[in-house]
């Protein structure tokens, strides 16, 4: 058994796909038309890290519902975990390209951390070896 997706909601498929292909690295899966269930135009968006197993759907919010949590689905909490080999060349990296840190990078007794933003505001760890 294993963790196959996990949905992010997202405002625009585009300008997500530009954030975690062109700023974090990840590659592009899928990028395929599909249909909501009542018939309405939709895309199957699927990211990647590199050599990750689980990959992000990328769902573009549908109602008004949906369009609340943008940026928000954990409740100001940090809801995913990023994990790199080199943290320092994986962070200079992400600085580069724009991502947004709000914390500076920190040794835990698990390795070293720094809390990212992505696109729509939801908070990322970036990890790495201690």
């Amino acid at each position: 058994m294993r963790l196959h997706l996990a949905a992010l909601v997202v405002a625009d498929y585009d300008r997500a796909i530009r954030f975690f292909v062109d700023a974090l690295g990840f590659d592009l899966v899928e990028d395929t038309p599909s249909l909501t269930n009542d018939g309405r135009p939709k895309r199957w968006v699927v990211v990647r890290p590199p050599g990750g197993e689980t990959g992000i759907l990328l769902a573009q919010a549908d109602g008004e519902h949906q369009r609340a949590v943008v940026g928000d689905q954990c409740a100001g909490r940090v809801a995913f975990f990023l994990q790199v080999d080199d943290f320092d060349s994986a962070y200079d990296r992400m600085v580069a390209a724009g991502v947004e840190f709000v914390t500076a990078p920190r040794t835990e007794s698990y390795g070293r951390v720094a809390v990212f933003l992505d696109i729509e505001g939801n908070k990322w760890d970036l990890l790495g070896p201690a």
